[in-house]
C-alpha cells in the first residue's frame, strides 16, 4: 500500500490535517510546538483508493531531541511515495523551509507545497509569496476552516494506484456467538484467529523503555527515543512479520503521577487507553534497575480492566538469576490481580533476550483465543466443586448446572446457575485457578458470567 506522508516545520498543522483526511482524532494537537515527535500511520480512504497516511515529528533543530525526530522524519519521507510538505500563511517564507522543500524534491516523488492556515485576504496574500519554492503542485488551505483540503484530497487521490482495502474490525457481540454452536453444544470459532494480526500495546510509565523495546522488536529505529522523559506523546504503531505471523505493535506514551499530568500528556493517556480498547496483549514494561512504584502498579490495573492477554517485561536486565526469582516474588505479591501474567526479563537497548518475547507473545494469544472444549470444561467445573463446594446463600443452596464458553479474546463463560447473584468473587476466582490446572490459559484473563436457564446474559461478568 502506497504511503502519504505529512511533512513541515513544528506547529504548520501537519497532525489537524492527519486527523482530518483520517476523519478521526488520532494525532495529538496542541499549540505547544513539537507536540508529534514520532511518526503517526493510519490507513485512510480517498475515494476509490487506499492509502497509509503518516504524521511526522516537525523539522527542527533546536534541542538533541527535535534533532533525532528530524531525523527520523527524513527518513520515513525518503521510503515515501507522496510528500505534503506543509508551511503556516502566517509567517514569510523562510530559507529553512525552501532548502527543505529543495532537498525533499530531489527524491523524485510526487511533492506537494500546502500552505495552511488561510483563514483571510492578508493570509492569501502572504502565501503567494511561497512562488518563490518552484513547487509545481501548490495548495492555500485553512484545515480549521476546512477550506482548499478537497483540492488537495483529489490531488492525492490522481497519484494514488492502491485499490480500497476495507479493514475488518474484527468486532462480536455476545447474541453473534449465540449462532455458532453446532449441533453438539460446541461453540466454533467465527473468526479465523491463525490469519489475524496480532494487536500488542505497549505500556509502562515514562522512561522505562518502551520506544527503545519497539525499536528491539522490529529490529529499526522506529520510535524516537532520548533520556528527555515523556518523549513519546501520541502513539507509534509498526506493523511487523516474524515466522509468519503479522504483529502490529503500539508504542504507548509514559504515564506519569497524576500530579505530574501536563495538559498534554493528559490527551496522550487518553489515546493509550483508546489504544488498549483495541489490542489483543498488553506488554506491561517494568523499569529492572528502579524499585517497584504504586504508579507501576497503578498501570497495571488500569491494563488488566481491557481484559487483555498480559505480559509483564522487565526491562534494562542485567541481574543474575536468584535476583530475578527475587523480583518475580515481589511482582506476584504486589500485582496478585495478574497472577496469570507470564514475566520475562529483556535489555531493549543491547537486544538480550527480545527475540524470546516473539514466543512468548504467540504462546499467550493462542490461549487467548483457543476455544475450550465443553465437556472438559464441565469436567474441571464438577471436580473444583466436588473439591470445595458452593458456599450457602442465606441458607439456601446455591447450583452451578453447568458452564459453556460463550466467547473468544478473552475466553468468555457462562455459569448457568439456581442463583447467579450469590455467586462470590472469591469463588469465581477459586474457579479460575482450577481451570488453569486444566488448560493452558498462562497469560490470560477469565471472564465469567453466571446466568439463569434461558437467562440473555449481557456479559457483565468478571474476569479472573
Amino acid at each position: 500500500m502506497q504511503k502519504v506522508i505529512l511533512v513541515g516545520k513544528p506547529n504548520v498543522g501537519k497532525s489537524s490535517l492527519f486527523n482530518r483526511l483520517a476523519c478521526e482524532r488520532i494525532a495529538i494537537t496542541s499549540d505547544v510546538a513539537g507536540t508529534t515527535r514520532d511518526t503517526n500511520k493510519t490507513q485512510i480512504q480517498i475515494y476509490d483508493k487506499s492509502c497509509i497516511l503518516i504524521d511526522s515529528g516537525g523539522l527542527d533543530d533546536s534541542s538533541e531531541l527535535f534533532r533525532n525526530v528530524k531525523i527520523k522524519t527524513l527518513d520515513e519521507a525518503k521510503n515515501a511515495d507522496i510528500i505534503i510538505y506543509m508551511v503556516d500563511a502566517k509567517f514569510m517564507p523562510s530559507d529553512e523551509d525552501k532548502e527543505l522543500f529543495y532537498s525533499l524534491s530531489g527524491l523524485n516523488l510526487p511533492i506537494a507545497l500546502v500552505i495552511n492556515k488561510v483563514d483571510s485576504k492578508k493570509d492569501e496574500a502572504r502565501a503567494w509569496e511561497f512562488i518563490s519554492f518552484g513547487a509545481k503542485d501548490v495548495f492555500h488551505i485553512s484545515v480549521s476552516h476546512a477550506t482548499g483540503v478537497d483540492e488537495l484530497v483529489q490531488w492525492i487521490h490522481k497519484h494514488l494506484k492502491t485499490n480500497l482495502i476495507k479493514p475488518d474490525d474484527g468486532n462480536d457481540d455476545f447474541d453473534d456467538f449465540l449462532e455458532n454452536f453446532d449441533d453438539d453444544g460446541e461453540l466454533s470459532k467465527s473468526e479465523n484467529y491463525e490469519d489475524k494480526n496480532i494487536r500488542v500495546g505497549i505500556v509502562g510509565r515514562v522512561n522505562v523503555g518502551k520506544s527503545s523495546l519497539l525499536n528491539a522488536l522490529v529490529k529499526d529505529s522506529r520510535a524516537v527515543v532520548s533520556d528527555v522523559a515523556g518523549t513519546t506523546i501520541d502513539p507509534v504503531n509498526e506493523i511487523y512479520e516474524h515466522d509468519g505471523r503479522i504483529y502490529e505493535f503500539v508504542d504507548t506514551a509514559g504515564i506519569r503521577r497524576r500530579g505530574k499530568i501536563d495538559g498534554i500528556e493528559r490527551y496522550a493517556l487518553n489515546r493509550t487507553q483508546k489504544v488498549l480498547e483495541k489490542t489483543d496483549i498488553a506488554l506491561l514494561v517494568l523499569d529492572s534497575s528502579e524499585p517497584l512504584s504504586e504508579l507501576d502498579e497503578r498501570i497495571a490495573g488500569v491494563a488488566s480492566k481491557f481484559e487483555l492477554g498480559m505480559i509483564i517485561v522487565l526491562n534494562k536486565w542485567d541481574k543474575s538469576k536468584i535476583e530475578f526469582d527475587e523480583l518475580c516474588k515481589d511482582i506476584r505479591y504486589r500485582f496478585k490481580f495478574l497472577a496469570y501474567a507470564p514475566i520475562i526479563s529483556v535489555s531493549a537497548l543491547g537486544g538480550k533476550r527480545v527475540h524470546k518475547l516473539y514466543d512468548l507473545i504467540l504462546s499467550v494469544y493462542r490461549n487467548f483465543t483457543q476455544k475450550l472444549q465443553t465437556s472438559k470444561l464441565n469436567e474441571a467445573i464438577n471436580e473444583a466443586i466436588k473439591t470445595h463446594p458452593l458456599p450457602h446463600d442465606k441458607g439456601r443452596s446455591v447450583k452451578i448446572y453447568y458452564a459453556v464458553q460463550f466467547g473468544f479474546a478473552p475466553p468468555r463463560i457462562a455459569l448457568i446457575m439456581n442463583r447467579p447473584r450469590a455467586l462470590h468473587f472469591s469463588y469465581k476466582r477459586y474457579l479460575a485457578n482450577k481451570l488453569r490446572d486444566s488448560f493452558e490459559l498462562s497469560g490470560v484473563p477469565l471472564v465469567f458470567v453466571p446466568k439463569k436457564r434461558g437467562e440473555n446474559s449481557d456479559e457483565s461478568g468478571e474476569n479472573e
